[in-house]
């Protein structure tokens, strides 16, 4: 299975990534790990290089047998319907998941409390955050608030999700 998350920064996201790959047993792919390495190694101004060595790592490793968490903000349709063709070629099921902070102002203030665990990786600010071009989603998806809850509790509500999405 693939687990295709995206959201804007500081919403949880990793997080709710880390979790889930732990609870599965699943291979926890990160884009901002992937750019930073890039970035680190002298590579400037990338477009969708980690992207692409992420869909390249995810295929591998469905093809394996493994399952999946993809962890990046995929604002774009471009991004989610690459990852989805990576299911396709492996032939493995896919769930996207879109993580949200419905309250504004607790996101402006995770924005800026947020640390990183990825060096040398410089976070956005909450201008770069609500300036992105992020657009909307349109497909059948999971969709978690963390908005006024504790990581424990958005964990909860993501594995009941899940669960209720595989009886479906």
């Amino acid at each position: 299975m693939l687990y295709i998350l995206g959201g804007l920064p500081a919403v949880g996201k990793t997080e709710l990534s880390k979790y889930l790959s732990s609870s599965l047993g699943a291979v926890h792919i990160r884009i901002d790990t992937i750019e930073q390495e890039l970035k680190n190694f002298g590579f400037k101004n990338l477009y969708d290089e980690g992207y692409k060595i992420a869909f390249a790592i995810a295929l591998e490793n469905l093809k394996n047998g493994l399952s999946v968490v993809a962890d990046s903000t995929n604002p774009v349709l471009e991004s989610r319907e690459a990852w989805i063709s990576v299911a396709n070629k492996a032939s493995s099921p896919f769930t996207e998941i879109e993580v949200i902070c419905s309250n504004e102002n607790e996101h402006k203030e995770r924005v800026k409390r947020r640390q990183t665990d990825i060096p040398n990786l410089l976070l956005p600010s909450w201008e770069s955050v609500t300036s992105r071009d992020y657009h909307s989603w349109e497909t059948v998806r999971i969709v978690i608030d963390t908005a006024g809850k504790t990581p424990e509790q958005s964990k909860k509500e993501l594995s009941e999700l899940l669960r209720r999405s595989n009886e479906t």
